[in-house]
């Protein structure tokens, strides 16, 4: 497991790499401040982030999971997030891509090195849902609903319903409780990054706002 947490950071970090050098192929003509299609490119990818994962992150589950069966609402979630998290990642390595081009690292000041921090850290979040996390979750969830489906659980709306019969199958069935305890883990651990790279989008979303002269 650490290896393949360690193979998948190379490969996050290596993604960033390449758009990085892409975009500088691109502008490498370009000198000084950013043009207009650049700054409208830089505020439309920011702004589709954000609202992407205020949509995903606080309005639709909330939604969905009062509306249809946990089974549906699993269903739904592991093929909605997968499309989610590559979003995130692709969109937040072009705002870094973008930010990196036009802010050398020999030039960064002290604020605007916290605004690289945090669009690196952004794409680290997506990435590792991408790659660990996500598809982790979604691997113990699906081994759990069949284990629930036997038993006749997972088609009530709401997850108070039934409790008692889900402490019950988690007392008599070892396999069940090990992933449910599994999907936990890193269904929590996806929710923190997810709330981390929203965070950091916020806070440079936020700047963009005040500075909307320059990126």
């Amino acid at each position: 497991m650490q290896i393949f947490f360690e193979t998948s950071l190379f490969e996050i970090c290596l993604f960033i790499f390449i758009i990085i050098n892409i975009f500088q192929k691109l502008i490498m003509a370009t000198e000084g401040d950013p043009t207009g299609f650049v700054k409208v490119l830089h505020l439309l990818v920011i702004s589709f982030i954000w609202g992407m994962q205020v949509w995903v992150s606080f309005i639709a589950g909330f939604v969905l999971i009062s509306q249809v069966s946990m089974h549906t609402f699993g269903l739904v979630q592991s093929k909605l997030f997968p499309f989610y998290f590559n979003c995130l990642m692709g969109g937040n390595a072009v705002s870094l891509a973008i930010y990196a081009v036009y802010h050398p690292r020999e030039l960064l000041d002290w604020h605007e090195g916290i605004q690289m921090t945090l669009f690196f850290v952004a794409v680290i979040m997506a990435g590792l849902n991408v790659k660990w996390f996500g598809p982790s979750a979604t691997e113990s969830m699906l081994v759990m609903h069949e284990i629930e489906k036997e038993h006749g659980l997972g088609n009530q709306v709401g997850m108070s319903y039934n409790k008692e019969e889900y402490a019950k199958l988690r007392e008599q069935d070892p396999k069940y409780k090990e992933h449910r305890t599994t999907f936990y883990r890193y269904h929590g651990l996806s929710n923190l990054c997810n709330l981390i790279g929203f965070f950091s989008t916020t806070i440079n979303l936020i700047y963009l706002a005040l500075h909307l002269g320059t990126i």
